[in-house]
């Protein structure tokens, strides 16, 4: 069975870094594609940056692309990693990652294209 377990969020100064990463404690290796999703305090949750093993294909939010990298282990091939630079505060919340076992080849970009999900782990930017 997929387990999530994120890990690596903690608090930052604004301009800083970071790397999230998912692992699938379960080791089913059936994972075809993982997603990160973030939810701030009185907001929604949002997509934020996915990766499907399948085809190979990446995508990101428009408010991420170009600060933020979403990367695969290749080797232990259940870990998945957000790379997170030029952290702002509107960067601040609760960030989970999500799996599917679902062949597909695109990213999926909802709550709804995911299946199992992680327990969060909070990202704090301090100004």
């Amino acid at each position: 069975q997929v387990q999530l377990v994120e890990s690596g969020g903690g608090l930052v100064e604004a301009g800083g870094s970071l790397t999230l990463s998912c692992e699938d404690t379960g080791r089913t290796g059936r994972v075809a594609a993982m997603g990160w999703f973030r939810q701030a305090p009185g907001k929604g949750r949002e997509f934020v940056a996915g990766t499907n093993y399948m085809s190979g294909v990446t995508d990101y939010s428009d408010y991420v692309k170009g600060r933020f990298t979403v990367f695969k282990d290749d080797i232990a091939k259940n870990t998945m990693y957000l790379q997170m630079n030029s952290l702002t505060p509107e960067d601040t919340a609760v960030y989970y990652c999500a799996a599917t076992l679902a062949h597909q080849y695109y990213v999926g970009a909802r709550d709804i294209d995911y299946h199992y999900w992680g327990q969060g782990t909070q990202v704090t930017v301090s100004s």
